[in-house]
């Protein structure tokens, strides 16, 4: 090992001594690189900004297992199931509760500028503790009061002035499905691709705001278990015992199932993996024409050194090596502009998006990967050039 170190130090860097020879196609093909890369880097991050802002809730929720209707497609898209099959969930033994929940989307005034927006409803049980959000737990007892419902700070548009008011303690008024409601609590979740922010209130208050909905249809069933059960084994004896019109999940299955469905049932998951690509393959071509013409300005060079008994094997050493210059060089500044670009759409959308040390490793990754495949295609040129035929 040490004297392939101390080899390498005796090597001539002959392939940063070429890239910086020309610096004007050095700064070009550092260009084409950072911009592949700050392409992979925003793809990926709304990727993960998708699939998190879409399950925040569901990793909120105080539950072992969740009970939905096999017609059921995302949260937003829950469907019913008859509330007796978490009746009959409670006669299994290990299951501590069983408690239904009721979730549908809307369109609300917004209580600052009274345009519609999309919000998230959720109503639950006020007497029992169903999500992992202090603020929600700590004013439990208002949601019990009628049409009072709580309001996600985080949410996506213009909400300072309400914000401030409830936070006041002041009265906060607007409408939904022409019925007036009162927002009198905080908590914070965030918004996400389904809607701009979310609602809790209390079972009774969401029949009152959708009387069409039936209160023995629910649209997501939490059930908690006793100490010491496994949730596999739970699994397997809740879905033995209930009929086949629901599906038991695990909370890790659930939070599968949405991303899942935004993957695969949705055209924005399938955008943004191809826009990775699309910069993968951007960053293959603008590396491989850089690599590409500086082999052919140096081919007589190269020629000497085959000439000179180098074989080809070395020769593409060379090239990589630039590559490889080019990949870490590029990667400096692709991985910076994201930085201020993520802080700019985290601003304007209010999605959870930051950058992470495995998001970095992976398109820096893919950077190496996409410049050694630009360097390999670039020397088949020297593989077959005949040294007399240079001259």
């Amino acid at each position: 090992m040490i004297g392939f170190i101390q080899q390498l130090r005796r090597r001539t860097p002959l392939g940063w001594l070429q890239l910086s020879h020309e610096k004007g196609r050095l700064l070009v093909a550092l260009s084409g690189i950072a911009f592949a890369d700050v392409l992979m880097f925003m793809q990926l991050g709304f990727q993960t900004a998708l699939f998190e802002s879409n399950t925040i809730l569901h990793r909120s929720m105080q539950a072992d297992m969740f009970v939905i209707s096999p017609q059921a497609r995302n949260l937003a898209n829950m469907s019913n199931f008859t509330r007796r099959r978490l009746y009959q969930a409670m006669d299994v033994p290990g299951v501590k509760s069983a408690e239904g929940m009721y979730v549908n989307i809307v369109d609300w005034k917004n209580p600052q500028t009274q345009q519609k927006t999309t919000i998230l409803v959720m109503g639950f049980n006020p007497d029992r503790q169903v999500f992992n959000l202090a603020d929600v737990n700590r004013q439990v007892d208002a949601v019990k009061l009628p049409d009072t419902v709580l309001f996600d700070r985080a949410s996506r548009g213009d909400y300072n002035e309400a914000i401030a008011k409830i936070e006041q303690g002041k009265t906060v008024t607007t409408e939904i499905e022409r019925r007036t409601i009162t927002i009198s609590g905080l908590f914070t979740v965030g918004a996400s691709f389904i809607a701009d922010g979310t609602l809790i209130t209390s079972d009774q208050n969401f029949l009152r705001l959708f009387p069409r909905r039936e209160a023995s249809s629910v649209s997501l069933g939490l059930v908690q278990l006793q100490p010491g059960y496994d949730p596999k084994e739970m699994k397997a004896a809740l879905e033995s015992h209930l009929d086949d019109d629901v599906k038991v999940l695990t909370q890790a299955e659930f939070i599968e199932f949405e991303i899942n469905y935004w993957k695969t049932n949705t055209a924005i998951g399938f955008i943004f993996s191809l826009g990775v690509a699309m910069g993968f393959m951007v960053g293959v071509i603008i590396v491989y024409q850089v690599l590409s013409t500086d082999v052919n300005s140096h081919i007589k060079e190269y020629a000497t050194f085959k000439a000179m008994g180098y074989n080809n094997l070395y020769l593409l050493g060379v090239v990589l090596e630039e590559a490889i210059i080019l990949a870490v060089l590029g990667f400096i500044p692709g991985a910076i502009a994201p930085l201020g670009l993520y802080h700019l759409t985290r601003n304007a959308t209010n999605l959870p998006l930051y950058m992470t040390v495995a998001r970095a490793l992976t398109v820096l990754t893919l950077t190496m990967i996409m410049c050694v495949i630009s360097g390999a295609i670039a020397t088949r040129k020297l593989q077959s050039a005949d040294p007399a035929d240079m001259f």
